[in-house]
């Protein structure tokens, strides 16, 4: 009787202690980005983030007078990128020059979600879904005008 009401207060204390761990909340597109803020921009890579859920790019954008801000461009976790043929710290490095397209955040900070980087010699690959759709990146981007 002893180790039967062992084993159901320690399935008990199991149960309690999953339960108290908190969920990792994944956001909406809609929630952070803008779908009718379409940003364009050139920089150089300072850093890159291979986490999950989402991997980050950083780049340091120079605006036409001369001033240069940090950008934070959201994008998919390793796995995508990895089957999208990224290849870490060999498709894009820090220093690398690239150009990203993507949708900027709600609260107007350098900050977006990223779609598709133009390396430097030109190759166009896809780092984040496009806005909205939440299919991994089956569809195209949406209509941008």
């Amino acid at each position: 009787m002893a180790r039967k009401l062992f084993w159901m207060c320690a399935a008990a204390g199991c149960a309690l202690a999953l339960w108290a761990i908190p969920a990792s909340a994944h956001h909406s597109f809609g929630a952070e980005y803008d779908a009718n803020q379409p940003i364009t921009v050139t920089g150089v890579v300072t850093k890159i983030e291979w986490t999950n859920p989402h991997s980050f790019i950083y780049l340091d954008v120079t605006d036409k007078s001369g001033k240069v801000a940090n950008w934070k461009f959201e994008g998919y976790g390793p796995g995508v990128l990895y089957r999208n043929g990224w290849k870490k710290d060999v498709s894009m490095k820090p220093g690398d020059h690239i150009t990203i397209f993507g949708w900027r955040a709600r609260d107007g900070t350098n900050w977006a979600h990223s779609r598709e980087i133009t390396l430097a010699d030109g190759k166009k690959m896809m780092f984040g879904p496009p806005a909205g759709t939440g299919d991994g990146g089956n569809t195209p981007a949406v209509d941008v005008r």
